[in-house]
């Protein structure tokens, strides 16, 4: 395991600012607004202040506050960051992150939870310091099994597990991998698929399910197109700093609390920016886009899966999509605590009370 440090030379951020200001922006149709993706009157002022206001250095710094790793499992380099609690009684808890956001979406609950828990905050394989992959058929299955053997290789035979979103998936497989070493699961931003069971959903539940049909019809196009042709996407959005930061605020925007206008009503363009500008500093978005296309073309992701026997946690927020039926078919859920605001990015939004319900379930166990 070898000890790393974030530096990139300031070659790559005078490239990145040339990039941006000779962005050739693209028509619109009049008064579309976001019906139809990303406004160029507001991309252009969010590039604008990526050149003129946003500190590389100060997020880089913000970065680098906490001990990192690189450890090469099955072949491929993954970044992590390991912040041992100064609490003997510390239980450790692995921190997963979803897409976009990766772990710049966790920042604001690292610190806190590190004085009750031994964090370990992986970036999944291809996504940030992670690297570029170096080969396909990182699915789901796969990356869980590797970050268990990271959990494993640390020293630590029982831990948690928090996610949202891409990350609740990767909690619930490693429930089904390795329930014995888990002592429980923290997930939000869910997905349960649903089932044939439609009787007597509550009004709050049958709107959480035409949202779950509004996704698919209206919203799954990034998905589509990574899951189905990644290396094509992929040349734009490695050239390109604006199309790139195009791609990852449209899903901020449409993933956040419901009653933000704008992704920064949500959270700050200083998150959003350190998020895209690791994505460009590493050139991982063709990866990113690669491991969609792996977990679209695993046959064993779609097949039925096994029950999760682990105690699970669940956060719902106003932007969530899950309903408790179909989350207790797949889980074993013995918390449920829905938040009056937030979206998908919660650890963004509303940290102190996604800190506090972690910090509950898991002096419960």
């Amino acid at each position: 395991m070898t000890p790393f440090r974030i530096d990139i030379p300031q070659s790559a951020l005078d490239d990145l600012r040339d990039r941006l200001l000779r962005t050739r922006w693209t028509p619109e149709i009049p008064g579309a607004g976001w019906s139809r993706g990303v406004p160029v009157g507001y991309l252009r002022s969010l590039a604008d202040y990526w050149v003129h206001d946003f500190d590389w250095r100060e997020a880089e710094a913000e970065l680098n506050q906490w001990p990192q790793f690189t450890a090469e499992i099955q072949g491929q380099s993954v970044h992590y960051k390991h912040i041992r609690s100064e609490r003997q009684d510390a239980k450790a808890l692995l921190l997963l992150h979803d897409n976009p956001g990766a772990t710049m979406g966790l920042l604001d609950v690292i610190g806190p939870l590190s004085r009750d828990f031994h964090l370990v905050v992986p970036a999944m394989p291809g996504f940030g310091f992670s690297s570029p992959l170096t080969s396909t058929g990182w699915t789901v299955e796969r990356t869980a099994a590797a970050f268990a053997e990271l959990m494993e290789r640390l020293g630590y035979d029982r831990y948690g597990a928090h996610g949202g979103g891409g990350g609740a998936n990767l909690s619930l497989e490693l429930g089904r991998q390795v329930p014995e070493r888990l002592i429980g699961l923290h997930v939000n931003a869910y997905v349960a698929i649903p089932g044939d069971d439609m009787e007597g959903l509550t009004e709050t539940e049958q709107a959480r399910l035409a949202s779950i049909q509004r996704f698919m019809q209206d919203g799954f196009g990034f998905n589509v197109i990574m899951s189905t042709r990644p290396q094509t996407i992929a040349h734009g959005l490695h050239d390109s700093p604006a199309g790139q930061l195009a791609w990852v605020v449209e899903k901020f925007k449409e993933w956040s609390d419901p009653s933000s206008d704008l992704p920064e009503d949500a959270f700050s363009r200083d998150r959003i920016l350190t998020d895209v500008s690791v994505q460009w500093f590493t050139g991982t978005s063709g990866s990113i886009a690669q491991s969609y296309y792996d977990v679209a073309h695993d046959p064993e992701g779609w097949g039925p899966k096994k029950r999760v026997n682990v105690p699970t946690a669940f956060v719902v927020t106003p932007g969530d999509v899950t309903i408790r039926r179909f989350a207790e078919r797949d889980t074993t859920v013995a918390r449920w605590t829905e938040f009056d605001k937030g979206g998908a990015y919660v650890a963004l939004e509303q940290p102190d009370m996604l800190i506090q319900d972690v910090r509950e379930f898991f002096a419960g166990l």
